[in-house]
């Protein structure tokens, strides 16, 4: 499926190198002032481009929102988000019309449906995480107003102190001062050698009320397991103590 969400629900929806990409986002309550630039903001840091490190794609992703916001204020009504595609370049993959790249969905696409769009990623590019994001700005804008490792380099974050700011002065987005420039340079020498690196991002959630998550499906790890699985080439999700928890005895790893 395309949708994600319960009482906040998002669909995605657009191809790598087709037309645009977007997001209809549905359950945003009325009457929000929302911020746009802060939605481009949020669009902006994921934007490809930026630097070396990242992929050459060069693409403004300026928003446009067609629906559900009248005078700055929600209406309460589906919001629907765009942004068009201006560098795509969908002739650039003809020679692969009939190829199958590894560790791409292409195969997977053409045994599920029968045909795929040979042109880029389609579905699968990380290109349909612009809609994620211009939706998680509004939910940060709604949240406001109602109320680590690159390759083998892993770096030390202290989890109750790090602040955004030191993230953001990274180009890599890591806080660690001393890692974070390693990173980069594995990165580049990768590149260098044609070749390509995973990583690990953390996120930190402070300050969390009691009571989040419904049982027994609805847990809130197992819904933020699904949203994170469902990310391209994602391939595990840890929450807590994570897969080191399989080192413990049970009374070392009680809370």
């Amino acid at each position: 499926m395309n949708t994600f969400g319960h009482l906040f629900r998002i669909t995605t929806w657009g191809e790598s190198h087709g037309g645009a990409v977007g997001v209809v986002v549905d359950g945003c309550p009325p009457q929000i002032n929302l911020d746009i630039s802060a939605i481009q903001f949020e669009l902006d840091r994921r934007r490809p481009g930026q630097s070396h490190l990242t992929t050459p794609r060069q693409e403004s992703d300026t928003v446009e929102i067609l629906s559900g916001v009248f005078e700055g204020k929600t209406l309460g009504t589906p919001i629907s988000m765009l942004v068009w595609n201006k560098d795509a370049r969908p002739a650039a993959y003809e020679h692969l019309k009939d190829v199958y790249r590894p560790s791409h969905a292409d195969f997977t696409y053409q045994e599920k449906y029968g045909i795929r769009n040979w042109q880029g990623g389609g579905r699968a590019s990380a290109r349909e995480t612009i809609g994620r994001v211009a939706a998680g700005a509004i939910a940060k804008q709604v949240l406001r107003e109602y109320v680590k490792q690159i390759h083998t380099l892993e770096a030390e974050v202290d989890a109750d102190t790090v602040t955004l700011e030191n993230i953001e002065a990274s180009p890599v987005r890591c806080p660690d001062p001393i890692v974070g420039p390693k990173m980069a340079e594995r990165i580049d020498q990768a590149r260098r050698d044609l070749d390509s690196l995973g990583g690990i991002i953390e996120s930190v959630a402070r300050n969390v009320p009691v009571g989040l998550g419904e049982p027994v499906f609805d847990k809130l790890k197992a819904d933020l397991a699904k949203a994170m699985m469902s990310l391209p080439a994602t391939m595990g999700f840890q929450i807590g103590s994570g897969f080191a928890g399989v080192t413990m005895t049970g009374s070392e790893h009680n809370d």
